[in-house]
């Protein structure tokens, strides 16, 4: 009996160790595509593509946000593990803008991740990778502590709960966000503040491949892809899913290109579709400070 409990121990522990392995592949992140063509050439700045270990994502020196930030989501990186500091991303070549967190103090802007903590809280390594700045943009609080905050919230729940896993890509557009200090266009003159953030969530139920593209029966006509295109004002409230669009406003939005791997049979005529289906909004959630 013994023998047999330590046998069903260790395969359990193979397989969270194997689902770990699959979070921490960089390419697992771009699975679905590189939706800028992005290249680790340090000529680029303006569209240099990171690939870390919990997600990947274009960095743009002259705006010092991502240009996109793009992460595969299991229940694999879901846990308890607590908020870390933010600090400078020292991965970055040098000649980049070297962005640190008190950039954004005073702002009226909060440090706003694309990839969230909470999507990566197993560990206190997934967790302390997403507060890089290069993972961080000027997002108001009225935003990143309420509509976009209950967005996530529901993405983990689709994990947690129905059994889902995710291929989640976010960022942001424009420039001029309207923060608790009033409208402004930069932080310091060295950031610059989006107009709205945008996110795009493609839903596939829970498989043991980290390759969505393996197997044809996965994704298909009627996939269920979610976009968000949210202002970048204090007053949204808490009801994220008034602001769905389509992916392909998204990419005129951005002159990004999603999805590029999927077949086009499939991906075009679902880029068009805006989801519509039923959502639940949690109560506000209770912060400390940002």
């Amino acid at each position: 009996m013994k023998r047999f409990v330590r046998a069903i121990l260790v395969s359990f522990l193979l397989l969270v160790a194997s689902s770990l392995a699959i979070a921490q592949n960089p390419d697992a992140h771009l699975a679905l595509g590189n939706p800028s063509q992005a290249k680790d050439s340090a000529t680029d700045k303006d569209n240099y593509l990171m690939k870390k270990p919990f997600f990947a994502l274009s960095y743009n020196n002259s705006k010092g946000t991502p240009n996109w930030v793009s992460w595969h989501l299991t229940e694999a990186e879901l846990g308890t593990v607590k908020r870390f500091p933010f600090k400078p991303d020292d991965a970055l070549p040098d000649g980049f803008k070297r962005i640190v967190t008190k950039d954004y103090t005073n702002s009226g802007f909060d440090r706003g991740h694309m990839c969230p903590h909470s999507d990566r809280n197993k560990t206190e390594t997934m967790s302390k990778a997403t507060f890089v700045m290069t993972n961080i943009i000027p997002q108001t609080a009225g935003v990143n502590r309420h509509a976009w905050e209950q967005l996530e919230i529901y993405c983990r729940n689709l994990v947690h709960d129905d059994g889902k896993e995710l291929y989640i890509i976010s960022g942001p557009a424009g420039g001029g966000g309207h923060g608790q200090n009033g409208l402004k266009n930069t932080l310091v003159g060295k950031i610059t503040v989006p107009a709205p953030i945008w996110k795009i969530i493609l839903v596939l139920d829970r498989a043991e491949t980290d390759d969505p593209l393996r197997d044809a029966t996965r994704l298909d006509e009627n996939t269920r892809i979610i976009a968000v295109n949210n202002p970048n004002i204090e007053d949204v409230g808490e009801d994220w899913a008034k602001f769905r669009t389509s992916v392909k406003e998204i990419e005129e939005l951005t002159g990004l290109t999603f999805f590029d791997k999927v077949p086009a049979n499939i991906i075009g005529p679902l880029k068009e579709v805006v989801d519509d289906e039923e959502v639940d909004v949690q109560p506000p959630v209770q912060h400390g400070s940002h």
